[in-house]
């Protein structure tokens, strides 16, 4: 399985937002809480519109939510 390099902090954030659930997330930005789920556990990466649509969601700059951690260079 491909490893992927985003991270991010919606579950923080959410639990921040008098504890929010993945189904309201969900809910607000159009996918299933499935996707939620993955998104938020490291096992997807959200769209581009739907990274907008989150960080929108929780009033912060998208790179407040979403980091990206490039691979390391092999030597």
């Amino acid at each position: 399985m491909k490893k992927l390099y985003i991270e991010n902090r919606i579950r923080r954030l959410r639990f921040d937002a008098d504890e929010m659930t993945q189904q309201a997330l969900a809910n607000e930005i159009g996918v299933t809480r499935q996707t939620v789920n993955a998104i938020e556990g490291g096992k997807y990466s959200p769209s581009l519109e739907a990274a907008f649509k989150i960080a929108y969601i929780f009033q912060l700059p998208l790179e407040q939510v979403f980091q990206y951690e490039p691979p390391g260079e092999e030597i």
